[in-house]
């Protein structure tokens, strides 16, 4: 019996798999759309979307110390902002400074979004304050890829007031007619 255990191991042992993570979620945060296997893309949902948390409860705290007027609270939740920063440069790894580059190899030379945590934190973070959970969306795709067939899919994040389309539930049967 398979009873409490979570997660699949992708044929991997524990720190190559969490370099795997890294790096997918470093691909993701950059392009905002990867393409790779349907499980690799299953089991990136929960990483990617705790670090999504991470930056929005930042984002959270620092609109919040920008609204306070007490200097020790104001202190506090800038504390917790940083607190939080740091942990996500924590699940990150060292890859978590960076540089974001566009299609074409140029460095992007924004300072506001040129690193993966600065895009994390400037523009992610933000863009899901409003929104409780289900960051991500997963699409199989129908092609297979090359060499060993295996199922392919695109994760991406939702766009900005995106909301996931849930299933139409069946319209009832109608009642049978008595005569």
């Amino acid at each position: 019996m398979n009873h409490r255990r979570r997660g699949r191991k992708l044929n991997r042992n524990a720190s190559h798999r969490l370099a795997l993570f890294r790096n997918l979620s470093r691909s993701i945060i950059m392009h905002e759309s990867i393409r790779t296997t349907t499980p690799k893309a299953k089991e990136l949902r929960p990483f990617i979307e705790k670090l999504i948390t991470l930056a929005k409860n930042a984002t959270l705290a620092t609109a919040q110390a920008d609204a306070a007027a007490d200097p020790v609270a104001k202190k506090k939740l800038q504390m917790q902002a940083l607190h939080l920063r740091r942990q996500a440069m924590a699940k990150l790894g060292p890859m978590h400074g960076t540089g974001l580059y566009e299609k074409d190899g140029k460095k992007i030379t924004d300072r506001t979004v040129d690193t993966v945590l600065k895009k994390l934190f400037n523009v992610l973070g933000p863009r899901f304050v409003e929104r409780p959970g289900g960051y991500t969306r997963i699409m199989k795709l129908h092609e297979r890829r090359l060499g060993d067939a295996g199922e392919q899919a695109v994760i991406e994040f939702l766009k900005e007031g995106e909301t996931k389309v849930q299933k139409q539930k069946a319209a009832p049967a109608p009642a049978p007619v008595s005569v």
